[in-house]
C-alpha cells in the first residue's frame, strides 16, 4: 500500500489519476478504515487529503452561505451554533451518524461519498440544496449533491476525481429544514427510512419546498412531486395527506430483516408529514 499526504487537492487528483490499482481517500475515515480493517477494501494507494489547507475551515460567504472543508467532522458542525441556527435539519442528519467518538471523525463528504442509500447526511443536504466542488485531472466542477450518488456504493465521480468543498446555500428569511429517521433502536443504527425537507414561507404559504427520502431507493433522492404537494398551501391537512401520498409513491424499497416494502413505504409518508411541520414551525420562528 502506497500513502499519500497531498499538500494540494489538485496533487490528490493526480495522484488517484495516475493510480493504476484500487484508490481511496482519506478525511475523517470511519468507512474506509473499518473497510480496511474488516478485509473489505486493500487500497493500494491511500490519499490522506487531511494536511491540506481549509479542508477543516467552516466559512460564511458575503452572500449568508456556508463554504466547508471536506475534513470537518460532524461534532464541530453541532457545535458551530451560527451553522446550526441556519440549517437545524443539515446539522441533525451529521450528527445522527455513529458514536460521540465517530462525530469526532466522520465528514458531510465521506457520508456522501460512500453512497449508502441509508446514509443520514445525504438526505438533508439533498433537501438544503448543497452542491460540491470537485477537483480532477481535468480543473473543478460544481456538482448537485442529488447527483453524486449513482447507486449503492457508488457516485457519478470521475476516476482521480475528489470532492474538495462543500457549499451550502443562505439560509434567507422565512426558511426552516428538519431532517428524521426511524430506527430500530434509540441510536447507533442505520436508518430504515430517512427523510428531509427544506421550505421557505411568505405570511403562512409555502413558496418554495425540496423534500428528500433515504434509504428507500437504491440512492438517497429529491422527490419532486413531494415538494410540489405542499407549495402554495399553509401545510393544512389535505396539504400534509398529498405530501405523504408523495413521498410513498417515490419508494422503492427493498424488504430486509430492518422493515418490509409495505412498512418503509408507510414510514416514508409519515416521516414526511413529521419533518414538514417541524421545518414549517422553523421558517415561522420555532428555534427547535
Amino acid at each position: 500500500m502506497r500513502f499519500h499526504s497531498p499538500a494540494s487537492f489538485e496533487d490528490a487528483a493526480n495522484i488517484a489519476a495516475s493510480a493504476t490499482g484500487v484508490t481511496r481517500f482519506l478525511a475523517g475515515g470511519t468507512d474506509v478504515l473499518v473497510q480496511l480493517r474488516a478485509d473489505i477494501v486493500e487500497p493500494d494507494d491511500l490519499i490522506d487529503v487531511k494536511q491540506i489547507a481549509g479542508v477543516k475551515d467552516i466559512t460564511r460567504r458575503s452572500d449568508g452561505g456556508w463554504d466547508l472543508g471536506v475534513a470537518v467532522a460532524g461534532a464541530e458542525m453541532t457545535e458551530h451554533a451560527a451553522l446550526m441556527a441556519d440549517w437545524p435539519g443539515l446539522v441533525e442528519g451529521m450528527g445522527l451518524i455513529g458514536s460521540t467518538q465517530v462525530q469526532g471523525r466522520a465528514t458531510l463528504v465521506g457520508n456522501l461519498c460512500n453512497a449508502s442509500p441509508a446514509g443520514d447526511a445525504s438526505p438533508g443536504m439533498m433537501a438544503a440544496g448543497v452542491t460540491v466542488t470537485v477537483t480532477g485531472p481535468n480543473g473543478t466542477r460544481e456538482v448537485a449533491v442529488e447527483d453524486v450518488p449513482t447507486a449503492p456504493g457508488r457516485t457519478s465521480l470521475e476516476k482521480g476525481e475528489v470532492v474538495s468543498a462543500v457549499h451550502i446555500p443562505a439560509r434567507g428569511a422565512n426558511g426552516g429544514d428538519a431532517y428524521l429517521r426511524f430506527i430500530p433502536r434509540t441510536e447507533m443504527d442505520i436508518a430504515v427510512v430517512g427523510c428531509g425537507v427544506n421550505l421557505r414561507l411568505d405570511g403562512d404559504i409555502v413558496t418554495e419546498a425540496r423534500v428528500a427520502l433515504g434509504a428507500v431507493a437504491p440512492t438517497a433522492r429529491l422527490v419532486q412531486d413531494a415538494a410540489d404537494a405542499i407549495i402554495g398551501t399553509t401545510l393544512d391537512d389535505a396539504a400534509l395527506d398529498a405530501l405523504a401520498a408523495a413521498a410513498e409513491a417515490a419508494c422503492m424499497p427493498i424488504d430486509d430483516k430492518r422493515g418490509t416494502i409495505e412498512f418503509r413505504t408507510d414510514v416514508a409518508g409519515v416521516l414526511a408529514k413529521r419533518a414538514a411541520k417541524i421545518a414549517y414551525a422553523r421558517a415561522k420562528g420555532d428555534t427547535k
